[in-house]
């Protein structure tokens, strides 16, 4: 697990090396994604939160919608982490996918 958490913070400074400013969007979201692939939660950046199962919904379908809604809190705090602060004040108040999806309209 020690090791994991390495691998995982070794990717992870590779977003804080070079914080998303404007001009490198591409490289930008092609480190995001291989830091996300590495946690598995790259998903969140192509599918949306669903809307909220229904109280009588399967187990299942619960557990998947509130570990979409946990992955997608994470991987939103990861990308405003790797923006200068004039992006993450545009952006704060996105999910992952509306941010991507926004910053790749914009660049």
């Amino acid at each position: 697990m020690a090791n994991n958490n390495t691998n995982n913070l070794a990717l992870r400074s590779i977003l804080d090396k070079d914080k998303l400013n404007g001009t490198n969007f591409v490289d930008w979201q092609r480190n995001l994604c291989i830091v996300l692939r590495m946690d598995e939660k790259e998903y969140v950046l192509e599918k949306p939160i669903p809307p909220a199962p229904p109280a009588n919904a399967l187990k299942a379908v619960k557990d998947a919608y509130e570990k979409h809604v946990k992955d997608d809190n994470q991987v939103s705090c990861v990308m405003l982490a790797t923006m200068i602060p004039e992006l993450q004040k545009q952006h704060e108040d996105m999910k992952a996918h509306e941010m991507i999806v926004a910053l790749r309209q914009l660049y």
